[in-house]
């Protein structure tokens, strides 16, 4: 059997994670993925084999395994959408890591440093959304969410993906965030806003943290919002030690999700096997 995907098919698909309330970052990421796909197929019809053969291409091009089963999410997403669940394929199985690579984790004082190049550009907005982002661990995408009257409540209601959970916000970040929007000129709704008034874009976010890198002494691969939100995870953990609390905190409908942002780096694991003392 073999079936050809039309751009009318794929943005039908998109209506469709719309509807389910994917994230927009979601949805761009599955488009991007599937458009990869298709300019890999070259006009040719759509079937198992082809599938699997684009899986069996990216294996090649030496994509990391999470990478690749995260690209074949997006097409088996399509292909289910479309009723071609024949052509589906299977993930690539992956044992669970024992430790993980620390090169692009962000240290507590590289953070720091973030925060005071921040200061020293005279960008007191980018300091205070990535404090704000670190010292809450929410999402990029739930940035928004930090309204005037969020903050004067101390918590901030978050709906994503169907779920509502509440954050709260330490008082002294809420201290910060009200002297902000004083000085902004921001009554009420999100304090964090463009010039013009509208919500800064997850792009721009990024854009801007990127932006002070040099000034920081930073590596650029380190420095994106996810890995704010790996710090607050990571520092929350070895301060409470409770996982399941963390899960909540964090949004996450598994503690399973939330375990892989606590897997210590290669040089923790083998100072843990140092300690056990077997090597006579």
């Amino acid at each position: 059997m073999s079936n050809r995907i039309t751009g009318a098919q794929v943005e039908a698909y998109a209506g469709h994670l719309r509807k389910e309330e994917r994230s927009e970052s979601t949805i761009e990421k599955y488009l991007r993925d599937i458009r990869r796909f298709l300019a890999w197929l070259g006009g040719r019809g759509v079937s198992k084999e082809t599938v699997h053969g684009w899986k069996e291409s990216l294996l090649e091009e030496s994509y990391a395994p999470v990478t690749i089963n995260s690209m074949l999410s997006a097409v088996n997403g399509l292909l289910r959408f479309l009723g071609w669940e024949e052509c589906r394929v299977k993930f690539l199985r992956i044992q669970r890591r024992v430790f993980r690579d620390g090169s692009k984790d962000l240290t507590k004082e590289e953070y720091s440093r973030l925060l005071e190049a921040a200061e020293r550009k005279g960008r007191p907005r980018l300091r205070l959304l990535m404090e704000t982002i670190c010292a809450t661990g929410i999402r990029v995408s739930e940035v928004r969410y930090i309204t005037v009257e969020a903050v004067e409540a101390r918590r901030a209601d978050i709906s994503l993906k169907g779920k509502i959970r509440t954050i709260l916000i330490p008082g002294k970040l809420c201290r910060k965030l009200l002297q902000y929007a004083r000085q902004q000129k921001i009554a009420s709704g999100e304090i964090f806003l463009t010039r013009g008034g509208s919500s800064l874009s997850r792009r721009q976010i990024w854009a801007e943290m990127k932006s002070i890198c040099k000034e920081a002494g930073v590596e650029a691969s380190k420095v994106f919002p996810h890995n704010l939100r790996h710090l607050f995870a990571t520092t929350f953990y070895r301060v409470h030690k409770d996982i399941v609390k963390l899960a909540d905190v964090l949004g996450h409908s598994s503690v399973n999700t939330t375990r892989i942002y606590l897997v210590t780096t290669g040089d923790e694991y083998a100072r843990q096997l140092d300690r056990l003392g077997l090597v006579i």
